[in-house]
């Protein structure tokens, strides 16, 4: 192990999986954005004929799951593991949707950051030689969210300038020992990092300081230079928390010219009235499984570092008057390894 590790949070693989299927699931507001053709499954109902918001994230998972499973040529027989998860309590979008799977099961709860934990998690399982095929998925829902950390929409509740839009989506990724790629080639693991921020409304701000702890760590530890991807994309810190870590970078002599958010991707930020951008698990499970795979197999990108930013607090945290503890997890994928 130790000669896969190259420093305190950064493990390179030494048989990078590949990513053999992929595949999002979107609601209606996410389909009239930008990145419409990008998408596998347009919903024009929320609910996805659910009768409640939480079993539609179900379904938006299982649909997920079964595209990815299809355009890959397998069976659900044949993944080893599912690694997944959602921002409800206790994970019950993904426990109900993978229930009836018969496949074995590792429920996760990385907040928004949970696509590229689930990623991160089964490429060491592959790279390890303990499984030959595994899923990893999330989803969130705008109004199951709304009422889990906020208010339910029918309290009508006025939103402030730097919240962001929770995405109603679900993005699943199938990974194989062997294939073509794009691979997974390197993963560094997140440390929690808290500035203080406390306003619930401004996850951005909360997530930025591990966004930029998490890839200044990647590039020290892998000797890499930002120039050396094609795209480092965070997920998802909206347009307020990727213009505070550029600005930190900036500060450290570093421009990220090719830095962008999943958040500020799946919106259109004036036309459709999302104040800062997009947020949630389904936010850059979507992105990744939709526009970022879709680019690097098209040839667009060789070499993406995507990032995903998870914002741990709950309604009693915030209640009880505590700070936003945040993370990120850094996966680095590469064509033609």
């Amino acid at each position: 192990m130790s000669g896969k590790r190259m420093g305190r949070q950064t493990v390179m693989l030494e048989h990078p999986p590949s990513i053999v299927g992929h595949a999002c699931v979107v609601g209606h507001k996410e389909g009239e954005g930008p990145l419409a053709a990008t998408f596998d499954f347009i919903s024009q109902d929320d609910s996805f004929g659910e009768r409640s918001w939480e079993k539609a994230e179900s379904a938006m998972q299982r649909l997920a799951l079964s595209t990815a499973l299809s355009k890959a040529g397998l069976s659900p027989t044949a993944l080893d593991y599912v690694l997944a998860g959602d921002l409800l309590n206790q994970c019950i979008g993904t426990g109900f949707a993978v229930r009836g799977q018969d496949v074995p099961f590792l429920g996760l709860y990385g907040a928004c950051s949970t696509m590229a934990e689930s990623l991160s998690l089964a490429a060491m399982l592959l790279d390890g030689g303990f499984a030959n095929h595994a899923a990893a998925m999330t989803s969130s829902h705008f109004c199951s969210a709304e009422r889990q950390y906020r208010a339910p929409l029918e309290y009508g509740g006025q939103r402030p300038p730097t919240a962001q839009w929770t995405v109603t989506g679900s993005g699943c990724i199938i990974l194989a020992d062997t294939g073509p790629g794009p691979c997974v080639t390197h993963v560094t693991t997140g440390k929690i990092v808290d500035k203080g921020i406390k306003d619930a409304a401004n996850m951005g701000a909360a997530m930025a300081p591990a966004a930029y702890h998490t890839i200044k760590t990647h590039l020290e530890e892998t000797g890499r230079k930002p120039s050396e991807y094609d795209l480092i994309v965070t997920g998802d810190l909206g347009q307020l928390g990727r213009d505070i870590v550029a600005d930190w970078f900036r500060r450290d002599g570093v421009e990220l010219n090719n830095l962008s958010d999943c958040g500020t991707l799946i919106f259109d930020l004036e036309g459709q009235d999302v104040h800062c951008g997009g947020s949630g698990c389904g936010c850059s499970a979507v992105v990744l499984a939709g526009l970022l795979m879709r680019g690097m197999r098209e040839g667009r990108w060789k070499r993406l570092l995507f990032c995903g930013t998870g914002a741990l607090l709950s309604p009693t945290s915030t209640q009880q008057g505590e700070s936003i503890p945040s993370i990120c997890h850094a996966v680095a994928l590469e064509v033609g390894r």
